[in-house]
């Protein structure tokens, strides 16, 4: 088996000390990082009301990302459409394209990316909250679409543009609607694993040929942490730990420091719930990450992975990320 593409899913996340400057800084040198490294994607996700990540406004971080880079495609992973009118979101990326021609994605998701009050104040409809993404996607693709003589409204820009669209999600809903309209389809592994080969077991069978796609294209999201060292990568590896550990306990803030010991930090419930969640976090030095790598290709058949990094030190992340590259570029195996 050939080596998947890699890319990359960055939530410009804000981590102790760092404001949200210092952050875009961050993502920017990752992104030129990568870009040289040869990743494939660098994508941004909206998240909303979260001290600890910084790409609520997605598309202008896109855009902003875009124009620090030369080559690498950027998208989103996800916006969240039902926050949005597809209107809107044509025009978007319908600008983001026309500034940067065949190098933007749009990654798509129907969760709010948020809690029920933002989702709120994000909609401000309370007899609509939860519209039906199956009609916003083909709004969206409409508005994306070739303009009518007898079409009232229109995306300008947006129309023609034929922005990539892909369904991103954590269960088979999105799997199966993906198949259905032959897009390409991302699992959430990062943060949902339950699902993944249901999911895309349903995504492979279902998959219909579309004028986007001829077969199916599955790419796995996944958190990873390489260092030269297993000991090194399980130190660094606990920032995403106490990250996880936080949301479960419904505490959110600022990405912290590596700790020595997650023991004195978690109770024992609360470590098997961490360790179901991150399961196919990829955790250790080359050697170890490529048995890791290898065995979840071996599972899901990957056609591209995108990884997800919560590393605290941006030069240790930035070391992780050719950790990776470089295992990929020598076909893992």
């Amino acid at each position: 088996m050939n080596s998947p593409r890699i890319s990359v899913l960055d939530l410009a996340p804000v981590i102790e000390g760092a404001d949200h400057s210092q952050t875009y800084r961050r993502s920017v040198e990752l992104a030129q990082h990568t870009e040289q490294l040869g990743y494939h994607r660098f994508w941004l996700a909206e998240h909303h009301n979260m001290p600890d990540i910084a790409s609520a406004a997605t598309s202008v971080l896109i855009g902003h990302i875009a124009s620090n880079t030369h080559t690498i495609r950027v998208g989103s992973g996800g916006i969240m459409l039902p926050n949005h009118a597809p209107l809107v979101i044509a025009e978007q990326f319908g600008t983001l394209a026309a500034l940067h021609p065949n190098r933007i994605d749009l990654g798509l998701g129907r969760a709010p990316g948020t809690d029920y009050p933002t989702m709120h104040a994000l909609r401000r409809d309370p007899d609509n909250m939860d519209p039906n993404f199956d009609e916003l996607l083909e709004e969206l693709e409409f508005f994306q679409g070739p303009i009518s003589s007898s079409q009232p409204v229109a995306a300008y820009p947006g129309a023609y543009s034929q922005v990539p669209i892909w369904l991103l999600g954590s269960s088979t809903y999105s799997a199966r609607l993906a198949a259905m309209k032959g897009l390409p389809f991302v699992f959430a592994a990062h943060f949902a694993p339950g699902a993944m080969h249901s999911a895309l077991s349903m995504y492979r069978e279902l998959f219909k040929p579309s004028e986007h796609l001829d077969k199916p294209y599955a790419m796995v999201a996944v958190n990873a942490t390489l260092a030269d060292t297993d000991e090194q990568a399980q130190f660094l590896a606990t920032t995403e730990k106490q990250k996880f550990l936080g949301m479960i306990r419904g505490k959110r803030s600022k990405l912290p420091r590596p700790v020595a010991s997650m023991d004195p930090l978690w109770l024992p419930h609360e470590k098997r719930q961490l360790e179901n969640q991150l399961q196919e976090s990829i955790i250790g030095s080359p050697e170890t990450a490529k048995t890791q790598l290898n065995d979840l290709l071996d599972r899901t058949q990957a056609d591209e992975l995108m990884i997800h990094s919560m590393i605290y030190d941006q030069e240790s992340k930035l070391h992780s990320y050719k950790l990776l590259a470089e295992l990929v570029s020598a076909n893992l195996r």
